[in-house]
């Protein structure tokens, strides 16, 4: 059984995903496009971004959230090596990063879970790279979210994914990824926001010991960094 302690934070990180989400999906199509344009500027402009040779984006809802499409053309148009998750809901939700190769590669992947296109054990006949399989490992990961915070923390859609692949990546030896979220402006929540009644407010994203603070939140507007919050 919960404690009260967890039992809250769970509480709390419903409240607040449930209000985050109702504004999100009231958003025009067209707002959404105008920011992700915007967030796509400021991720291709970033120093960090530019030296990373390996980079896993997620690839988009089809509603809803920060459309991700140009970032994902821009890295491979780039000659970096892209890796995009891929849910095994066999496993328990098991995620895995797998490389997709170019442009012609990522237009044909298939829809998986919620509608999100995910890459196929193969391309071309040829088994896809792991990049847990990989010998250069992941630089950086572009993160999707529900909310975040100027704290740097990051409120997920509650099944952990990131978290539990983070934590499984980083034990596997290698060094930690720089952890990028990309945010629309409504997901960046401050003080000012309507909580629902039961969200504690003192804490404006609910954070648990496992959940994984990001180092960078890219919004349309600005650029946040961990050094921010010092």
């Amino acid at each position: 059984m919960l404690s009260v302690t967890a039992a809250t934070l769970k509480s709390q990180k419903k409240a607040l995903r449930k209000a985050v989400s109702a504004t999100l999906r009231n958003l025009e199509p067209s707002s959404i496009q105008e920011q992700s344009s915007a967030v796509t500027a400021k991720i291709l402009s970033l120093l960090s971004f530019r030296q990373c040779k390996n980079i896993s984006c997620y690839l988009s809802m089809p509603s809803g959230e920060l459309d991700t499409s140009e970032i994902v053309r821009a890295i491979l148009r780039a000659g970096k090596t892209l890796y995009v998750p891929k849910i095994d809901v066999t496993k328990d939700g098991k995620m895995d990063f797998w490389q997709v190769y170019d442009e012609e590669d990522l237009e044909s992947l298939p829809g998986g879970v919620w509608g999100i296109r995910e890459p196929t054990a193969e391309y071309k006949c040829v088994t896809r790279l792991n990049a847990l399989d990989s010998s250069s490992g992941i630089d950086m990961i572009l993160l999707p979210g529900v909310a975040f915070d100027r704290t740097m923390s990051r409120l997920g859609h509650g099944k952990g994914y990131y978290d539990r692949y983070i934590n499984s990546y980083i034990a596997s030896g290698r060094p930690r990824p720089l952890l990028v979220a990309l945010a629309l402006r409504e997901q960046l929540i401050d003080p000012t926001f309507i909580t629902p009644p039961e969200l504690d407010t003192s804490a404006i994203v609910p954070m648990a010991e496992h959940d994984w603070k990001m180092d960078l939140i890219v919004t349309p507007d600005e650029v946040l960094h961990v050094e921010a919050t010092k």
